[in-house]
């Protein structure tokens, strides 16, 4: 009887709960996992009373089954068997990278993919901008890697990507202010600049050109604008190229009919592409092409833009 219960005791010191239990915490399984130790981050999270105890328990018990990458919801109060029942099995929050710029719909299409979302949820996150402050419509679903949780509502995840953007944009405020521009004319240059750059060397020329034309009143002609307009194609992409025919459609996004900038950014840029959009490089060029090895020409006159197509496309 006294074995008994002193190996009680034992078993309960080192796979017994740490405390009692005061809410759930994360606990966090990196995208790179190699190096990880999970039992020893669990030690260090106070969540399991002993690591070599918990790697014994791992080794024995989940041996063949690896641990998946992201976060799992764990208190004090969870035994070290519950400990190991839920970190083997499906994470309560997910590894989301969000990466280029992309559209609204590009965004919740990966969503919808890596989360298993209904139709209606996909729809719900396309929509849900429209109905709320129609600055954040479009281009404020900021790309970056996110850890997200399985069960949150469309809103909440919106909410923790565009938070992501002004907690990006807020140091840059003061310097639109100063340069009177505003926020979210900056973010449709930002989107434009995003489409068309070759790489982060071209952004500012690139800016440059399109501050250039909006400041002459001459159309911005971006075929992305119109590849926005027509969302996603039959092959399932989403930014194919924009034949003749095209360029004539009605539009407000057209920027071949119409001057101006569109109606709201067409994808959400990075940092690096809203620096590019307030702080131009000066040149008195109004064309530009890429050759065939991606680097950027410009041209002051159409005469010379066309120059450059037959000496670096034809």
């Amino acid at each position: 009887m006294l074995i008994s219960l002193v190996g009680l005791t034992f078993g309960w010191y080192f796979f017994g709960a740490v405390g009692t239990s005061a809410g759930d915490e994360i606990f966090s399984v990196p995208q790179d996992s190699s190096g990880f130790k999970p039992s020893e981050s669990l030690k260090e999270k106070g969540l399991i009373r002993n690591a070599v105890a918990f790697q014994f328990l791992l080794d024995t018990f989940a041996k063949e089954v690896k641990i998946q990458s992201g976060g799992y919801r764990l208190n004090q109060g969870m035994t070290a068997w519950g400990v190991l029942a839920k970190i083997i099995g499906r994470p309560d929050l997910m590894w989301i990278t969000i990466s280029g710029c992309p559209r609204r719909e590009q965004i919740g299409e990966k969503l919808a993919g890596i989360f298993g979302w209904e139709s209606g949820k996909e729809a719900e996150w396309n929509t849900l901008a429209a109905s709320g402050n129609p600055d954040y419509f479009e281009g404020v679903y900021y790309p970056d890697t996110y850890l997200l949780p399985v069960d949150g509502s469309v809103a909440e995840i919106a909410k923790r990507l565009t938070d992501r953007f002004n907690e990006k944009f807020s140091p840059l405020a003061p310097q639109f202010i100063a340069a009177n521009i505003k926020w979210t004319t900056g973010l449709k240059i930002a989107s434009l600049i995003a489409r068309e750059a070759g790489g982060a060397a071209d952004m500012r020329l690139i800016s440059g050109v399109i501050w250039n034309r909006l400041n002459i009143g001459m159309p911005l002609q971006i075929d992305a604008t119109m590849q926005y307009t027509l969302g996603k194609r039959a092959d399932g992409s989403w930014w194919g190229s924009v034949d003749l025919a095209e360029k004539q459609n009605d539009s407000p996004y057209n920027s071949y009919l119409y001057k101006g900038l569109p109606p709201t950014p067409i994808c959400s840029p990075n940092i690096t592409m809203i620096e590019a959009a307030l702080k131009p490089e000066e040149t008195a060029c109004l064309f530009y092409l890429h050759d065939r090895l991606g680097k950027i020409h410009c041209a002051e006159t159409y005469a010379e833009h066309l120059a450059n197509i037959r000496r670096y496309l034809n």
